[in-house]
């Protein structure tokens, strides 16, 4: 069944990562193995553009990631915002390039959307992966006016902060609220029509930007702290929230936000894709329909199957949700929307003409 995977760190990859995602995953990780590379992640990688068409995963989400940490001797991060923008950029120039190679199409509109399902739906296995652009913490946006720029870029959705408090207000781990120029840029994304993505705020910034944004919504890799409680996952009164403004919450698959007690580098995965029927089935219960929840698995965030459900070896294996839903009661038509229908109803909804 074909899958819209609305959080693919792709650029990351490709650029930070410097993996050749032309290869297949075996390839990919026998080279990191033969390199003698180490770090968490190596070795263990979960797809490449063939995998994604074995698995089917024929249109989604592909971000451009870079966030300012200030601290010089980090190991992730950039130290000034023009920095993160330069790097923003290579991962946007990386995905021109593989667009270039026949391994990627932008979607910049609904027509762009339409014309790529319905050669999805021939053949999902052999398409190109059809991408919209997504920003995963707004550091590489220099001003609250350059977001013009990026959306001339193709940015159609966007995420404000990532880990910590940034330039425009709180993020994960942090208690932080807006800063004040999140107020103009949250303006500026509504005149655009971005899709704003609410993954990542703070609970703090989660409320006030609640009450300040009235565009469209979503959360693109995002579950529930109903199963795993601390402040990554959204409380119920935040999923509701999604759901009374019509938005779609993408399933992650990354232990730490799927197992309680998750540390990186030490515990091992006792979850399987059974949690992650558990959070479809929660947010479903929620809002009364299946209308509302997506796959946004984040593979390859910057971790392998080291740190996936014990059953995810590949993203391929996210094909086993539709038999687990289907064991669990979900007739096919909710199933086609919670694998690729919701996501794809709210960008023909959100994407200009």
């Amino acid at each position: 069944m074909m899958i819209f995977d609305a959080h693919l760190d792709l650029g990351l990859n490709g650029v930070d990562w410097n993996r050749d995602l032309r290869m297949a995953v075996a390839e990919i990780r026998a080279q990191e193995l033969m390199l003698g590379m180490t770090e968490p992640g190596r070795c263990t990688n979960t797809l490449s553009f063939p995998e994604l068409r074995k698995a089917e995963v024929a249109v989604g989400l592909a971000t451009v990631l870079a966030r300012i940490e200030q601290p010089i001797n980090h190991a992730f991060g950039w130290t000034t915002p023009e920095a993160c923008y330069a790097m923003a950029m290579a991962h946007l120039s990386y995905y021109r390039a593989m667009e270039r190679s026949g391994f990627m199409v932008a979607i910049r509109t609904k027509d762009d959307l339409g014309k790529h399902l319905m050669l999805a739906a021939n053949n999902a296995s052999s398409c190109p992966f059809g991408y919209i652009l997504s920003m995963e913490c707004a550091d590489p946006v220099l001003d609250p006016d350059h977001i013009d720029e990026w959306y001339g870029h193709g940015l159609r959705a966007i995420g404000i902060t990532h880990y910590g408090p940034n330039r425009y207000g709180g993020g994960t781990r942090s208690e932080a609220g807006l800063a004040a120029e999140a107020i103009p840029l949250l303006k500026n994304i509504e005149r655009l029509g971005i899709a704003l993505d609410m993954t990542h705020l703070s609970d703090r910034a989660f409320w006030q930007v609640a009450e300040r944004f009235d565009g469209r919504v979503l959360a693109s890799h995002q579950n529930a702290r109903k199963f795993c409680d601390w402040q990554r996952q959204f409380s119920d009164d935040m999923i509701r929230f999604i759901i009374e403004r019509d938005g779609v919450l993408g399933m992650a698959f990354d232990a730490v936000m799927l197992q309680p007690g998750w540390v990186r580098g030490v515990s091992t995965p006792e979850v399987t894709l059974d949690r992650t029927v558990e959070n479809i089935d929660h947010i479903c219960q929620l809002s009364g329909n299946v209308r509302h929840v997506g796959i946004g698995s984040d593979l390859d965030g910057g971790y392998g199957f080291e740190q996936t459900p014990a059953d995810v070896n590949t993203i391929t294996d996210l094909q086993k949700l539709t038999g687990l839903l289907e064991t669990r009661g979900y007739p096919p038509v909710d199933i086609e929307a919670i694998m690729h229908g919701n996501w794809t109803r709210f960008f023909l909804e959100t994407l200009p003409e």
